[in-house]
């Protein structure tokens, strides 16, 4: 049988860049990956697989003036600051749990400017790398 369920929206989620909360967020992505090979011995089949490193990367998508704001918190050029970013989402008002995620000593790893005709506002596009997440 099928329920009705509420879904997170964007309206729900909130984010915190070095400690200050980011209202001209246009987008947030995050994750991990985990290097893994297949181990092979006697046969033609895999015994197991191995693990190896674990990579946390991401990008941040934000306003023209987040970025202004983010670029002097870090002295002058983003690319030399650390920082946590938390991420939170859900709306306990409308009965959601919310989730927060803590990445963990996030750095800018590009910082690329782009215009083209007929934009009306700058988005910026800032990948970056961190440490570790804690989720809660």
């Amino acid at each position: 049988m099928f329920t009705n369920t509420r879904e997170y929206e964007w309206s729900d989620v909130n984010v915190v860049v070095a400690g200050r909360v980011v209202t001209g967020l246009r987008g947030i992505k995050y994750g991990c990956k985990q290097e893994k090979e297949l181990l092979y011995a006697k046969g033609n089949k895999p015994h197991g697989i191995q693990h190896g490193n674990k990579d946390y990367s991401g990008e941040l998508t934000v306003l023209q003036s987040e970025y202004e704001a983010l670029r002097q918190a870090c002295g002058g050029d983003v690319l030399d600051g650390s920082f946590n970013i938390v991420a939170c989402y859900g709306n306990p008002s409308k009965g959601d749990a919310v989730t927060t995620d803590t990445l963990v000593n996030v750095e800018i790893t590009e910082d690329n400017t782009e215009w083209k005709q007929g934009d009306k506002f700058q988005e910026k596009t800032l990948p970056f790398i961190y440490t570790d997440k804690k989720s809660v």
